[in-house]
């Protein structure tokens, strides 16, 4: 695939594997946030892509977030243009049309926890640590943690971990719904794998539009979108997928998805 600075990029089938590749903490910096959102875009324009499982380098780190040294001097430019690389990359990989799932090997720290939180599944290993430390430096979680993560999780441990910068273990990621599965190390990548190759039997062009609608679920409440549940259905019968899943199920087959 194209080059992606500081992502390692593999198409597994459907699914493509994103590596973060900045050594010695995989940091996020200007490129690599820049190619993430470009990637995220190609992802979209690829139809025979349904998922994509975006996970850390080593064994150390998932992700430490952004590299303190950008603001140690106090550049508000800086700052500005940084906040903006990241809010544009992870509101880009929220809004991947297919199913994204973060296989979190490592510490998840900052900017590294925000990357998960705008996936749409966690899987982490038994030894990864979590946390948004951003106001223990005078800064804070400036890349959706504020709002994703109390959606996640509720008020209360959010602000336990925003609020008191308390860093939490796997086993208490799993308790308070940060993430859904907890694997032994180095299991992480394999499991978000077998969880992707479920998405493979599901209709991508059903998939997407589902996707949409449990994310409408954040920003309105249900009796307005139920609505747009049911013009949803309707609107899958213009699809070649619709046709054929349904098809598939009578003739007692496996579906051929067309993405279409």
């Amino acid at each position: 695939m194209n080059n992606y600075s500081h992502l390692n990029v593999e198409k597994r089938g459907h699914t493509v594997v994103v590596t973060i590749d900045n050594p010695p903490a995989n940091t996020w910096n200007r490129d690599s946030l820049s190619a993430l959102k470009r990637l995220v875009a190609d992802l979209n324009a690829d139809r025979d892509i349904y998922a994509l499982v975006i996970t850390g380098q080593g064994e150390k780190f998932f992700s430490a977030g952004a590299d303190l040294n950008l603001f140690a001097d106090g550049d508000k430019k800086v700052a500005t243009e940084m906040t903006m690389l990241f809010g544009e990359a992870f509101e880009a990989l929220s809004a991947f049309r297919g199913v994204s799932i973060a296989a979190v090997n490592g510490y998840a720290m900052g900017g590294g926890l925000e990357c998960a939180l705008a996936c749409d599944i966690r899987i982490a290993e038994e030894q990864a640590q979590m946390a948004l430390p951003e106001a223990g430096v005078g800064l804070l979680p400036c890349a959706g943690g504020t709002q994703n993560l109390p959606w996640q999780v509720g008020e209360g441990w959010a602000k336990r971990m925003i609020l008191c910068g308390e860093r939490i273990d796997a086993r208490t990621a799993e308790r308070i719904g940060l993430v859904e599965e907890v694997v032994a190390k180095g299991q992480a990548l394999d499991a978000a794998l077998t969880l992707a190759a479920k998405v493979d039997r599901q209709s991508p062009s059903s998939v997407a539009v589902c996707k949409q609608l449990v994310q409408r679920a954040r920003l309105q409440p249900p009796a307005h979108n139920l609505i747009h549940e049911r013009e949803g259905f309707i609107k899958l019968f213009d699809t070649q997928d619709q046709g054929e899943g349904t098809r598939a199920f009578l003739e007692k087959r496996a579906p051929q998805w067309k993405n279409a």
